[in-house]
């Protein structure tokens, strides 16, 4: 049979299968695959049923006859693992599959393509190499249950390596759409050799799985592609966007693609696009990388599994520091100390992976940030640790006194005055109850909003052990009840490689301690814990911000509260508007939900989120884009909330705790479940439906949003 072509409508299936189906599940069933997360999870019984949802694909076997006839035997299911009918007469939805299949020669380390095509530019003329699946090929039953053979429609070409390892990748769809599930994808590759035996040569350098520790399902095309091992296969090296000149070969799209608004061509005024099918344009310029882009390992990393994660230190190459570095001229020299370049073959002799030395020439050392020093992996940064948190006289209507130790990573004891002068500092930040923070007054002297942050090295001391005593100028409040916390902060001064030519001066914080404690003698109450500091790191590596001071998630939300805002800021701010715009909110809830919206929320709602930091910086987060993935290829999936949150905070909407003041809102101030959602939600018939829906008495949200509502936040959220 003719394989259907991808995104046709489903195909009417026989009515009897309904009676199959209800043999398959019970009547109260929910598969298990399904999750919360699904839209498929809240349908009824008897539609799950009779519509199956999911889909799985498995290459079970491929091979390559004398002829040069391609063939894989694949293995189709749904997503309980029952054979689907790929022509959707027996059951539902078609599933139409295509492949591709591209060969390792001899000496590479990279695939070459068979079935590789030429594409020519409609706006340009010019003609380029691109890669996509064989679609003409045709579909057979196999000779068990479920399984299928896949004959290509194009041939390898003459003279093939019959010994090379090969790899063959799948893709096959199933729309459910017209039974109010979703479009299912699903890929699989298979490496083989078809003279026979067990590939000795692999091509394994970074797993999917690292990828989706940002993207959660890495998928593109539609949601045709799936995982790196499927997308080497068509980003070979001969591939290109023939509009735009640009190399579509997956180390250097990939690595570029991270670099965004970091490249060095982007930083001159250049841009990094593609286009693609229809016209569309996928513009890369403004990408900016979650973690540190120096930071190689942020991908390849020895945790995922890949068997050659380590291949960006010992096999450097042009194609991939050259992505990054795309100001460097290989055959001119020209920003590569005049070296000239022909291959790779010399890459490791000058970049090998370590040196002596940070700052050298050594793949590691000349990508360690300066600017952004991630001290627990850098054995040769002194550290600052602080340790043994204790409060005395932490009581209502006293001053109390904190003790801690303040030491380097061997132990010796850092000198308080050494965090007298700039970049060096300690700080202590005072602020509760912890139940919620945010309206606490400290004093009439008060700068901030409901916290106190009090410099330690003015009146605070440290003995030759490193043991450090301070007490507060300011008191807990008189009328103080529950529990308070009190934070550290600081940073370190560092000069690198110095009385060098390549000394650099920098800074390096340390790691924030917080304690909670009881001001009136109750049990002591931890803040609610909302998102994971674990969970932000599976992107941000190392979150930490303010100039390396503030790194651990139980220290910013007592700054970054209900009532804190950019006003101090905002009166010095160098853009104009800025300054003859109201203070933004920078609670913590409010703020991150509304960066990590960024674009999304700017493209349809027109919100922006711009906050004016020290020195009057103007930072907008207008174009950032979230990397959690759909599942048809999209990024900014943000209604993804688990990818930050824990304990089902998301569920369980943080109704009755203090409004957040919104001196740019027309709410002001703005109730607590209001602002979280309003946040990505930033249209004003939202904001309309939730100021009409709070009253005297508080917002109703739980009543429609609550965990087994209707309407809850998983199940508007799920896909």
């Amino acid at each position: 049979m003719r394989v259907p072509s991808f995104g046709k409508a489903p195909i009417v299936f026989l009515a009897l299968f309904a009676l199959v189906a209800l043999s398959l599940l019970t009547a109260s069933s929910v598969p298990a695959h399904l999750t919360t997360r699904d839209a498929a999870y809240y349908s009824s019984s008897a539609t799950l049923q009779f519509a199956r949802p999911g889909l799985s694909l498995k290459v079970l076997s491929a091979a390559i006859d004398s002829s040069g006839t391609m063939s894989a035997t694949v293995k189709i299911v749904d997503g309980s693992g029952v054979a689907l009918d790929p022509t959707g007469t027996t059951t539902p939805g078609n599933v139409p599959v295509a492949c591709t299949m591209a060969v390792m020669p001899a000496g590479s380390s990279d695939f070459t393509s068979y079935t590789a095509t030429p594409a020519t530019s409609s706006t340009t003329g010019t003609t380029a190499t691109e890669v996509w699946f064989d679609e003409t090929g045709t579909l057979a039953p196999g000779s068990a249950s479920g399984t299928y053979v896949y004959t290509f429609g194009v041939k390898a070409p003459s003279g093939f390596n019959a010994g090379a390892t090969h790899r063959i990748g799948c893709s096959a769809s199933r729309n459910l759409t017209s039974y109010g599930y979703k479009t299912y994808y699903a890929a699989s590759t298979l490496d083989f050799i078809p003279a026979g035996g067990t590939p000795a040569t692999i091509h394994e350098i970074v797993k999917t799985a690292a990828c989706n520790s940002c993207h959660y399902q890495l998928n593109y095309h539609g949601g045709q592609a799936i995982g790196t091992d499927l997308c080497v296969l068509c980003h070979v090296k001969a591939a290109s966007d023939p509009t735009s000149g640009n190399s579509l070969f997956f180390p250097t799209m990939v690595h570029k693609i991270h670099m965004g608004e970091n490249l060095p061509s982007v930083q001159a005024g250049g841009s990094y696009k593609f286009y693609g099918y229809g016209g569309a344009v996928s513009d890369f310029s403004t990408v900016a990388f979650p973690s540190d882009s120096g930071r190689c390992e942020t991908c390849h990393d020895q945790k995922y599994g890949a068997q050659q994660a380590t291949a960006y230190l010992t096999q450097p190459t042009m194609a991939s520091c050259g992505a990054c570095h795309d100001d460097v001229n290989f055959a001119t020299g020209a920003n590569h100390k005049g070296i000239i370049q022909t291959n790779d073959l010399a890459c490791a002799s000058c970049h090998i992976p370590e040196g002596d030395l940070p700052l050298d020439a050594s793949i590691k050392g000349a990508h360690i940030n300066t600017g952004a020093l991630i001290v627990d992996e850098l054995s040769w940064v002194p550290g600052m640790i602080f340790g043994n948190l204790q409060v005395q006289n932490g009581t209502a209507n006293h001053y109390p006194t904190i003790t801690f130790t303040l030491k380097d990573k061997a132990g010796n004891a850092i000198a308080l005055s050494e965090l007298t002068k700039s970049p060096g500092r300690i700080a202590a930040v005072l602020a509760g109850p912890t139940s919620d923070y945010g309206y606490t007054s400290f004093g009439s002297d008060q700068t901030t909003n409901g916290y106190i942050s009090e410099d330690v090295t003015k009146g605070g001391s440290c003995d030759g052990s490193g043991n450090c005593t301070y007490t507060f100028k300011h008191a807990i409040p008189a009328n103080a009840t529950g529990s308070y916390s009190i934070g550290l902060e600081g940073r370190r001064a560092l000069v690198i490689l110095p009385g060098t030519a390549q000394q650099v001066s920098t800074e390096y914080g340390a790691h924030n301690l917080v304690v909670s404690f009881s001001v009136d003698g109750s049990p002591v109450v931890q803040r609610r814990q909302v998102v994971s500091l674990d969970k932000c790191n599976a992107c941000h590596t190392n979150l930490s911000l303010h100039g390396t001071n503030r790194d651990r998630i139980e220290q910013c939300v007592m700054c970054h509260n209900p009532s804190e805002n950019d006003a101090s800021t905002r009166a010095n701010a160098k853009d104009p508007t800025d300054k003859a715009t109201p203070a933004q909110s920078v609670d913590f809830g409010y703020m991150i939900h509304h960066i990590h919206g960024g674009a999304d929320v700017k493209a349809y709602t027109g919100a922006g989120y711009t906050v004016v930091g020290y020195g009057g910086s103007h930072n907008d987060f207008s174009t950032v884009r979230y990397p959690v993935m759909n599942s048809t290829g999209g990024s900014g999936n943000i209604g993804y909330c688990e990818m930050c949150h824990v304990n089902n905070s998301e569920q369980n909407l943080p109704v009755g705790l203090n409004a957040v003041a919104m001196p740019q809102s027309t709410v002001n101030p703005m109730p607590r479940t209001t602002a979280d959602c309003t946040a990505c939600h930033a249209t004003t018939a939202t904001l309309s439906h939730a100021v009409g829906n709070t009253s005297k008495l508080g917002e109703s949200c739980r009543v429609c949003h609550g965990p087994s509502a209707d309407w809850a936040v998983s199940r508007v959220h799920a896909q």
